[in-house]
């Protein structure tokens, strides 16, 4: 049986237009278990159901026509899997027993473990059923295929892999602790697999509520909880629906924020992310994503300065105290504004560098100082365009060779593209802003 991966489980290759229809999935039968579930737990049927989508996969048609402002969901508390749920379980009194006090995110993961291992005994099968079975975050992917990710990226998937890892490893005591509960060996029962499905659940799938704090639990940030049903919502970043807990009614509800027509895909937006983001956290690639961008590093910026400035340390030292070492991108739009003032500052000429406080603050210099940064910015761009040819002409190899698994190749390969398509944009769009010069 080919395993059920959900939203995190595809590329997205683009956003639904107009006529894009979905296929119906309410009859399946793990759906049909789901509705009566949430029957039971008082929540009443809405006017969304679940569907598979051309081009992202699994998610939640409108039956009619939503309007502005419009109600299109309501979950009750009852039906939301928080710390409060984990508390009140068998795995209750041996989390308030435990020293040093458990994070609430630790709590979550266990409560998955055990409960997915009850399989028919737990009372939140009918949830754990439609989960995925596995996640495509980069933190589940093998080391050679990270390597393969932008820069940056991979430092953070590495970073995360090894939290994950270090949480892991740091709570099993508490597990061997919690033996008394179960037949079998609690190491079989907690294995890091199991425990990293666990996490990623929570970490692609829940929503922002904030709980009331529990004494019995470290005082990290109690904010996540699990959505049945709502969490089928995919994401656009051209938002449709806004999602709040509104306390009066104790109730997550969702709601239009624009029309969207009947037997069409309805979409909710996880933030503003880049695809670096979406993919490291959600595991997947947004096409045509207005939020995208590509990230210049400080080593970037030293390369493409002369190799005879004598100012450059200066210089960076002048960037990383006002904060333009960071968050230096290119755009759909070209290069950002702090990307072009970070290199406005390093093509400043002898004679012209007392004057650094104004390139900061936006003014121009001169003429040859914006024509040198645009060049130093076409130079970087046509670098990373490179690396990115590089890659994915390995990429390619890779794929063709099946060493490797295919599916984590592939959004290596999406991800790539991608920014590959942005860094043409903005490579045309320097071309054009250097003609302007003599």
């Amino acid at each position: 049986m080919q395993k059920r991966r959900g939203r995190t489980g595809r590329v997205r290759k683009q956003r639904q237009s107009p006529g894009s229809r979905g296929v119906n999935e309410s009859y399946r039968s793990e759906f049909i278990e789901l509705k009566k579930w949430l029957k039971e737990r008082k929540f009443e049927d809405t006017g969304l159901v679940p569907a598979c989508f051309p081009g992202t996969g699994r998610g939640l048609m409108s039956k009619t026509s939503l309007q502005e402002g419009q109600m299109i969901m309501s979950l009750p508390e009852s039906c939301l899997l928080t710390t409060d749920t984990v508390i009140r379980s068998s795995l209750g009194p041996y989390i308030k027993k435990w020293k040093p006090p458990l994070s609430p995110l630790l709590a979550l993961c266990t409560f998955l473990v055990s409960e997915k291992h009850a399989g028919d005994r737990s009372p939140w099968k009918s949830y754990l059923d439609i989960l995925p079975k596995s996640y495509t975050c980069p933190v589940c992917w093998e080391p050679e295929v990270v390597d393969l990710l932008p820069n940056p990226l991979k430092a953070k998937a590495e970073e995360q892999k090894a939290c994950v890892q270090d949480l892991f490893a740091s709570s099993r005591g508490f597990f061997c602790a919690l033996q008394p509960l179960f037949v079998e060996s609690v190491d079989s029962i907690f294995s890091y697999p199991a425990f990293l499905w666990a996490w990623c659940t929570v970490n692609t799938r829940a929503v922002y509520l904030r709980s009331r704090r529990q004494d019995c639990l470290s005082a990290e940030p109690d904010t996540c909880a699990l959505a049945p049903y709502l969490d089928l919502l995919n994401h656009s970043p051209h938002v449709q629906v806004k999602a709040a807990f509104n306390e009066s009614t104790s109730c997550y509800e969702i709601r239009a924020v624009s029309r969207c027509g009947r037997q069409q895909e309805v979409f909710i937006c996880y933030g503003p992310h880049d695809n670096q983001r979406l993919l490291l956290e959600y595991g997947f690639v947004s096409f045509g994503n207005p939020h995208a961008c590509v990230a210049v590093s400080g080593e970037m910026l030293v390369k493409c300065s002369p190799p005879a400035e004598k100012q450059l340390h200066k210089k960076m030292s002048i960037l990383r105290d006002h904060g333009f070492t960071e968050n230096l991108t290119f755009g759909w739009d070209g290069p950002s504004w702090r990307l072009l003032t970070a290199l406005k500052l390093l093509c400043l000429e002898a004679e012209q560098f007392p004057s650094w406080k104004k390139v900061l603050l936006g003014e121009v210099i001169s003429d040859t100082n914006e024509k040198t940064s645009l060049l130093s910015a076409q130079k970087i761009c046509s670098d990373l365009i490179q690396d990115a040819h590089s890659v994915l002409r390995k990429v390619s190899d890779l794929k063709e060779g099946k060493v490797l698994p295919i599916d984590q190749l592939s959004f290596v390969e999406a991800l790539r593209a991608e920014e590959l398509r942005l860094l043409q944009a903005s490579a045309e769009i320097l071309s054009s802003s250097l003609a302007s010069f003599p």
